[in-house]
């Protein structure tokens, strides 16, 4: 009798510590979805939320991101028109970084797999060494990490790029220090554009949650009409 009990005992113990272990797994696994339903406008380098209707006047003179002329690891010439009514988020790297680079490439490799069947999402990765990163060792960058038809690794001027990300990408904290082009450009941030060139959204490409947060962003832009 004294046995049946502790196998009883044993047995009850076991499923509490199953349901925790299946428990845990559920919850390490829960799909991060959006906080809010329609997403804000950003203008400006404080990155202060503008919340606009998307038929509001007011956005057809609101921040866009300007036109620009570079070249992709395929040497395809890519411009805005190449973001023609898609969405896409938009980093700034080099193939040479030993620090945060490969992490925020890791990351994005997330967005690229949650969209790799979906041409409406793609991904533009400005290289801030491009005197160094030519066409080919883009290329090869991109064969490394597994970097898709849907992501665009792009060299170019230097003036011309480091001026998107600080001017219309918004990506450097702003300390209200002027910089120039000596002053070299490096950020973990990725920013979500929307369909009409509108800054929707900015993220800590370091941290594997905030990644997942931009992704479900990403499915809320898609809702919009």
């Amino acid at each position: 009798m004294k046995k049946l009990k502790k196998v009883k005992k044993y047995s009850f113990l076991s499923l509490i510590i199953l349901s925790l272990i299946v428990g845990c797994k559920k919850n390490n696994h829960k799909e991060i979805t959006s906080k809010i339903e329609v997403l804000p406008y950003y203008k400006e380098a404080s990155f202060t939320p503008n919340w606009l209707d998307k038929k509001n006047d007011n956005l057809s003179d609101f921040h866009k991101i300007p036109d620009f002329n570079l070249i992709d690891q395929n040497g395809n010439k890519i411009t805005s028109k190449t973001f023609e009514n898609k969405i896409y988020v938009a980093d700034f790297f080099f193939t040479t970084c030993p620090g945060i680079c490969p992490m925020m490439t890791k990351n994005m490799n997330l967005v690229q797999e949650a969209f790799k069947d979906d041409n409406s999402v793609l991904m533009l990765s400005h290289s801030v060494t491009p005197t160094k990163d030519s066409v080919s060792q883009l290329k090869n960058y991109a064969k490394e990490h597994n970097i898709g038809k849907n992501w665009h690794l792009v060299t170019g001027d230097k003036k011309e790029i480091y001026d998107l990300g600080r001017k219309s990408y918004f990506i450097e904290e702003d300390l209200g220090e002027p910089k120039g082009i000596d002053d070299f450009l490096h950020t973990e941030n990725f920013i979500l554009i929307d369909k009409n060139k509108h800054i929707r959204g900015i993220y800590n490409g370091l941290s594997k949650n905030s990644v997942k947060q931009l992704i479900a962003d990403i499915k809320t832009l898609q809702l919009e009409i």
